[in-house]
């Protein structure tokens, strides 16, 4: 009885939360405008994103500036997660953690009204005359892609036997190729997922971007933002469904590491556990 119960209710959760999607997944293949009759499945509405010029421009600034942002936020976060790894002070580790995590729990729309005030003295100061535009919206998606980063690879770093790099160094290896050969194989896996959650926040990011983007560069969730404020078309179905399976597929591929790094790791309890 008690199992039945918990199958109800699990499915009544997961109805919950899909159903929207479910729904927008079909009427993205609806031939008519209709959102209640379903006449007849076309591919009307996707061949009409295709000729939609504006949107696909958008399409290619929100990737160039997802790929940009998590490109370097990777490669930062990397280092400050090593750096953060190899301090000595517990106390100075926790102050650092604690100051990462600011980024994550702060409301979005506090993060985007401080960087835009942040970049419009900055730019007055220079005596710019346009303040926000690519740039500035490229630093933000880094600032808060960073911290993401650097909470998955972090743990790797725990994970490594610090004997290791030691003795790749007294068997001849200089720090630099230690680091190389030893310890960045084992942090890969943390670092490809904190690249794909940085790629993913990026992506969709509304409110921090509607702060800090000039009116040279729109990104997809504005162009959105701006279409809604009209007659939303089928259109946006078809793009909000292309969306939600491009995510789909970074989800699972982010899954597929975690789940190869799981069992790696299996693998190599069982080899250290004696046999009785």
């Amino acid at each position: 009885m008690k199992k039945t119960v918990s199958n109800i209710l699990t499915a009544l959760v997961y109805l919950f939360l899909f159903a929207p999607i479910v729904v927008l997944l079909i009427f993205s293949f609806n031939d008519s405008k209709s959102l209640s009759v379903f006449s007849e499945f076309s591919f009307r509405w996707y061949r009409e994103l295709l000729k939609d010029s504006n949107t696909l421009v958008a399409v290619r600034n929100t990737l160039i500036l997802a790929a940009s942002a998590t490109a370097i936020s990777t490669v930062m976060g990397t280092a400050a997660a090593w750096g953060i790894h190899r301090l000595r002070s517990r106390w100075y580790r926790r102050a650092i953690n604690t100051v990462t995590d600011i980024p994550m729990t702060n409301p979005d729309i506090i993060t985007g009204i401080s960087l835009m005030l942040m970049f419009v003295f900055v730019g007055r100061l220079f005596g710019a005359q346009n303040s926000l535009n690519f740039w500035t919206m490229l630093i933000a998606h880094i600032t808060f892609c960073l911290p993401y980063v650097i909470l998955q690879v972090l743990p790797k770093l725990r994970q490594i036997d610090r004997s290791l790099p030691e003795a790749a160094m007294d068997l001849g290896c200089t720090p630099i190729r230690a680091f190389l050969k030893v310890e960045l194989p084992e942090m890969l896996p943390g670092i490809v997922t904190g690249a794909i959650m940085a790629f993913t926040l990026s992506l969709d990011d509304f409110v921090i971007s509607y702060f800090t983007s000039g009116t040279g560069f729109e990104t997809l969730p504005i162009r959105i933002y701006s279409m809604t404020k009209k007659t939303v078309t089928p259109k946006m179905y078809a793009l909000a469904t292309i969306i939600f399976f491009v995510t789909l597929a970074l989800l699972l591929i982010s899954n597929f590491i975690g789940d190869e790094e799981d069992e790696t790791v299996r693998k190599r309890k069982k080899i250290k556990t004696p046999i009785s």
